[in-house]
C-alpha cells in the first residue's frame, strides 16, 4: 500500500489524463454542475491530440449535408457496419451517431472550441454508405497567446511536421503555397508573410503561437478548462486507485507537495492515452513487434498504458481482439544533429505523383495513396515472413525537389544533410540505389519499368492509384491527367526507409456505452470510467475516415460526463 501524507483533496469527478478525452469529459461535467479535478503525469496538457491533425469524424454535423436526416444516419450506419464487420457494436454506434452532432453543438455553444468544415472524403468512400465529403471537420486555428501564462504548459506540436516550429493548416491550399513559393508570386508573398509573422512570434514567445490542427484544439479545450476554474494539475501521476467496499472512490496522486489522496464522490475517469509505449503489451498486440520488428510511435512517450494497468488492478479487462490493434502510421526516423532521432509520420508524400513504395524485393505491394492505416497494414502484411517490417519510398530528383520526401523539404530547401546523414539514399541509377538501400536491384528496376509504362499516360493498372476521392484529395490537383501518378524517370534517384508507427491504440479497456469499465464478472466496476484511447475503439481495428479517433473520443467523453451528472442519454 502506498504511503500517503495528510494531504487530501475532494471533488465529484477525478479525470486522469489531459488529452482530448480527459479535457472534453471534464468540461462537460463541470458545465453540468459537477466539481472536477484533472491530473496529468506529464508537465504538459494536450496529450496525443496536440500532435494530431485536429480532425473529428462526426456524421450529421452541421456542415455535413450528405449525412443529415434519417437517410444520412442510415448511410453512416451502413458504412460503419461495412467497416467493422463482425465487430460492429450497434448500441455504441447508435449512441455515437445520435450524440456526436449534439456534442459538437454543445462545445461550440458553451466553450472556446470552434470547428470548420473540410473536404476530406471518407477513406473508403466507394463502399456502401461512404461519403465523398462532409463527415470530417477540423478545429479552427487559434492564437495560443489567449492562454496567457498557461501557454508554457501547452504541449508543442510534433517537431518533425513543423517548419522551424511553424504549423500548417490541415488543407492542401496552405501547403500548396509552400510547394509553389519559388514558382508563383502569390505563393511567395503568402509564404513570406507567414514566415515573418512566425519569426516575430519565436522572438517574443519562443514558440509558434498561431496554431492549427490538434494543437489548436488542445489550446481551445484548455482555455475553457481554465475559464471554468477547473484545476489542471500537471506533473501529477496517479499512483493507485482508492477502493472502498468494491467502489472506486478516488486515487493517490503524486503532487509536488507530496502524495495526495483525491477523493471523487461520483467517479474516476481514466483518460491516459492507451498503450502505444507499453513495450510489453505491444509485443503481444502488434504482430510485427512480436516477430522482432521495430515500432516507432510518434505519440507522446508517456502514453505507457497507465490507465489500463490501474483498471486491471481494480478488476478491469483490456482485450487484444482487433485485427489491427492500433491506428497504423508509416514513419521514418529523422537524424538530428545531436545524434538523437525524431519521428516523421508519412501523411502526404506517399500520395504525390512520382512516389512509389516497395518492399525488400523491390516490389510494390499496395496503393501508396491510400490512408496511412491501410498502407501500414499492407507493410505489415508484405513483411509477414520477415523479421524486419520495413518498406522504402522511391522517387526521382524532379519529384523530390517539387514535393520533398519525408522530412526532406522541397526546393529551395537543401537536402544534402539528409543524404549525408543517411536519412535519404541517393544514386545515379536505380540499380545503384537498390544496392545502397539493400533492396533487390533486379526487382526494383523491373518494378519501376512496369510502373512507368502505365504512369506515362497517368495510369496505375496494378493498384489503381487515383481511382478514389481520397487518393486524389492528398495528391497534386495540378498534375494531369492523374494527380497521383507520374513516372520515375530521371536520376539521381532517391529512397527513404520507412518503418511502422501508430497514431494510438485501438484495443483497450472493455466498457459499456457510457464508459463504465467492465470487470471480469461482466459487470460495471462502480465509480470507474474510461474515455479516449484507454477505452476500446468503436471502429473495431479499422480506420474509416479522417478523425475517427477524436470524433468518438470527444463524443463519448461528453456522454460519460453526462452520465456522471445523472443524465440517462443512452440505453443501459
Amino acid at each position: 500500500m502506498t504511503s500517503v501524507s495528510v494531504n487530501e483533496k475532494n471533488c465529484d469527478v477525478l479525470v486522469i489524463g489531459a488529452g482530448a478525452g480527459g479535457l472534453s469529459t471534464a468540461i462537460t461535467a463541470k458545465k453540468h454542475g459537477l466539481d472536477v479535478i484533472i491530473i496529468e503525469k506529464e508537465p504538459f496538457f494536450g496529450g496525443t491530440m496536440a500532435f494530431s491533425g485536429g480532425v473529428l469524424w462526426i456524421p450529421g454535423n452541421r456542415f455535413d449535408k450528405s449525412s443529415s436526416g434519417d437517410a444520412g444516419r442510415q448511410a453512416a450506419r451502413l458504412y460503419l457496419h461495412n467497416e467493422t464487420g463482425d465487430l460492429y457494436d450497434s448500441e455504441t454506434v447508435e449512441a455515437f451517431l445520435e450524440h456526436g452532432p449534439r456534442m459538437l453543438d454543445f462545445f461550440e455553444r458553451e466553450t472556446e472550441v470552434k470547428f470548420i468544415p473540410t473536404l476530406y472524403p471518407d477513406y473508403h468512400s466507394t463502399k456502401a454508405g461512404g461519403s465523398e465529403c462532409g463527415r470530417s471537420i477540423l478545429a479552427a486555428p487559434y492564437d495560443a497567446t489567449e492562454l496567457g501564462s498557461e501557454i508554457v504548459r501547452l504541449r508543442r506540436p510534433l517537431e518533425t511536421i513543423t517548419f522551424i516550429g511553424m504549423m500548417f493548416n490541415s488543407s492542401n491550399a496552405d501547403i500548396k503555397h509552400f510547394f509553389n513559393a519559388t514558382r508563383s508570386l502569390t505563393s511567395f508573398t503568402y509564404v513570406t508573410k507567414r514566415l515573418v509573422s512566425h519569426l516575430k512570434d519565436l522572438i517574443r514567445y519562443r514558440r509558434g503561437v498561431q496554431i492549427t490542427s490538434g494543437n489548436a484544439l488542445a489550446a481551445r479545450l484548455a482555455k475553457t478548462v481554465f475559464d471554468l476554474g477547473i484545476p489542471l494539475l500537471t506533473s501529477a501521476p496517479a499512483k493507485e486507485l482508492l477502493i472502498e467496499d468494491g467502489k472506486i472512490t478516488g486515487a493517490v496522486v503524486g503532487l509536488l507537495e507530496g502524495d495526495t489522496r483525491i477523493t471523487a464522490r461520483r467517479g474516476v475517469v481514466l483518460a491516459c492515452g492507451g498503450f502505444p509505449h507499453d513495450l510489453q503489451r505491444i509485443k503481444k498486440a502488434y504482430s510485427h513487434v512480436a516477430r522482432g520488428g521495430v515500432h516507432v510511435s510518434p505519440t507522446p512517450e508517456a502514453n505507457t498504458g497507465d490507465g489500463i494497468r490501474l483498471a486491471e488492478d481494480a478488476g478491469g479487462c483490456c482485450e487484444i481482439r482487433y485485427p489491427n490493434a492500433a491506428a497504423w502510421m508509416p514513419v521514418s526516423r529523422v537524424p538530428r544533429r545531436d545524434g538523437s532521432y525524431g519521428v516523421f509520420p508519412h501523411l502526404l508524400d506517399r500520395c504525390k505523383p512520382g512516389v512509389i513504395a516497395v518492399n525488400r524485393k523491390g516490389q510494390r505491394f499496395c496503393n501508396e495513396a491510400n490512408s496511412y492505416h491501410d498502407v501500414g497494414a499492407a507493410i505489415i502484411d508484405t513483411c509477414k515472413d520477415d523479421k524486419e517490417t520495413v518498406a522504402w519510398l522511391i522517387c526521382d530528383h524532379r519529384t523530390i525537389r517539387k514535393y520533398g520526401l519525408g522530412y526532406a523539404k522541397p526546393a529551395p530547401v537543401p537536402i544534402k544533410y539528409y543524404v549525408n546523414s543517411g536519412y535519404l539514399y541517393r544514386a545515379a541509377t536505380l540499380q545503384e540505389l537498390a544496392e545502397s538501400a539493400q533492396i533487390d536491384p533486379d526487382g526494383l528496376v523491373a518494378t519501376v519499368s512496369r510502373f512507368n509504362a502505365d504512369a506515362i499516360s497517368g495510369e496505375d493498372q496494378e493498384f489503381g492509384r487515383g481511382a478514389t476521392a481520397f487518393n486524389r484529395y492528398l495528391a497534386d490537383p495540378d498534375h494531369k491527367p492523374n494527380p497521383c501518378v507520374a513516372p520515375i524517370q530521371r536520376g539521381p534517384f532517391y529512397a527513404l526507409k520507412i518503418v511502422m508507427g501508430d497514431l494510438g491504440t485501438f484495443d483497450g479497456l472493455v466498457t459499456d456505452v457510457v464508459g463504465r469499465v467492465i470487470g471480469e464478472d461482466k459487470q460495471p466496476i462502480p465509480g470507474l470510467y474510461a474515455v479516449g484511447n484507454d477505452r476500446a475503439s468503436m471502429m473495431g481495428g479499422n480506420y474509416p475516415g479522417a478523425g475517427i479517433t477524436l470524433g468518438p473520443i470527444m463524443t463519448f467523453g461528453y456522454i460519460t460526463a453526462r452520465h456522471l451528472a445523472g443524465f440517462n442519454d443512452c440505453r443501459q
